[in-house]
């Protein structure tokens, strides 16, 4: 199938993670991405795994892509990037704010050689405000927009908020920015003219706590003991979520208790919530005495939300990820591995990432820049013979 975004151009400026993850979203639905990166390459081409000096972590997150090494230090590498501009539809770049208006190549700049770009620059707290110049990485954000206190208020007994090691922050606001753009580009075919699109880290996780942002608002007495969570089995653990009427029923009745449903306790959702602990004891009297294969077996029959807590690679070995399709095969200097697909299907174009390859650093700058029409003494003086 035809991809959706076949034909379109875009300039990355982007490194690490949010950048990197948006463009290569835009990468797998069909865009020319072209990655700008300085003569020591993005610091992810130094993650591990590497495997005959390629990184997958960086081959995740820029598969598809074409690589442009250039000294933005240069100002023939930035006369050059203008006159790239020129023919591109779309720019994302990461940067702290002011640092591409210092380079010359910020919105205010490019926009009148290309009144059509769409240029979409992610930070962490916005581009403008008393907090937009702060440095900013998504551990950083975490703790800055309150999501991890609220967190770690879900963890019972516990006042010592948690270390990091999944980035939410940079693989929400890439996400933010895919949409984002997407939304520029419908509105440049109405009216022919692209835009600056901000987006901020920092309100991509304050979007994250919905309840939070309410309760922090008004008056919610809290549960005894979180709605969500961890339910105890003679192995282990499972993961039952109870969210409506008809799950609680359904708990009810794989546990043989349809009578607590008539107990004042538990018979309104504000009183259960309210006393969810002394709920989540009897069912823990239940569950206890099961494995935890016959326990979610009860849950699954009675059409109640669960699960196992797996993995990340016992959820790639899932038949279900096999059947979408959900896993593709990028190609590096070091071989093969494996990235996850866009978690979207289209009917119509495909978006699958299967087949693509992870670029050697500078991998296409020649071919790029004389596409943007300089020559071979042009190109050759940016050092690249």
């Amino acid at each position: 199938m035809s991809k959706a975004y076949a034909g379109l151009k875009v300039l990355d400026f982007t490194t690490t993670i949010s950048g990197p993850h948006c463009t290569r979203l835009l990468a797998d639905l069909g865009a020319e991405v072209i990655k700008v990166e300085a003569p020591e390459g993005d610091m992810m081409r130094m993650r591990p795994p590497q495997r005959n000096g390629a990184s997958t972590a960086f081959g995740q997150l820029n598969a598809g892509k074409k690589s442009v090494a250039l000294d933005l230090k240069d100002p023939r590498a930035i006369a050059a990037l203008r006159r790239l501009v020129a023919d591109v539809d779309v720019l994302v770049e990461n940067f702290r704010p002011g640092v591409m208006a210092r380079l010359g190549l910020d919105y205010a700049s490019l926009a009148p050689l290309n009144p059509r770009l769409v240029y979409c620059s992610i930070s962490g707290y916005g581009q403008t405000g008393p907090s937009s110049q702060l440095p900013a990485y998504a551990p950083v954000i975490h703790a800055a927009s309150g999501y991890d206190r609220a967190h770690l208020s879900y963890q019972m007994g516990r006042e010592r908020p948690d270390y990091c090691g999944i980035f939410v922050a940079d693989v929400g606001a890439g996400a933010y920015a895919f949409g984002a753009i997407g939304a520029a580009l419908h509105q440049r075919a109405q009216t022919g003219k692209g835009q600056h699109v901000d987006v901020s880290m920092m309100e991509t996780m304050l979007g994250m706590t919905l309840n939070e942002v309410q309760a922090a608002q008004f008056q919610v007495p809290p549960p005894g003991r979180p709605l969500f969570g961890p339910m105890r089995t003679a192995e282990g653990y499972v993961m039952v979520a109870i969210a409506s009427e008809r799950t609680f029923q359904g708990f009810l009745a794989a546990m043989g208790r349809p009578d607590l449903e008539q107990d004042p306790r538990f018979a309104r959702y504000v009183d259960r919530r309210l006393n969810w602990g002394e709920l989540m004891d009897i069912a823990e009297a239940w569950s206890e005495q099961l494995g935890s294969d016959a326990c979610l077996a009860a849950l699954d029959a009675n059409g109640v939300p669960c699960s196992h807590y797996r993995t990340v690679a016992e959820a790639m070995a899932d038949p279900q990820i096999a059947h979408r399709r959900a896993l593709a095969e990028i190609h590096d200097a070091g071989g093969t591995f494996k990235v996850v697909n866009p978690p979207f299907r289209m009917s119509g174009g495909s978006t699958d990432a299967s087949g693509n390859v992870s670029a050697k650093l500078g991998e296409h700058t020649r071919e790029v820049l004389r596409a943007a029409g300089l020559d071979d003494a042009e190109i050759a003086a940016l050092g690249q013979e």
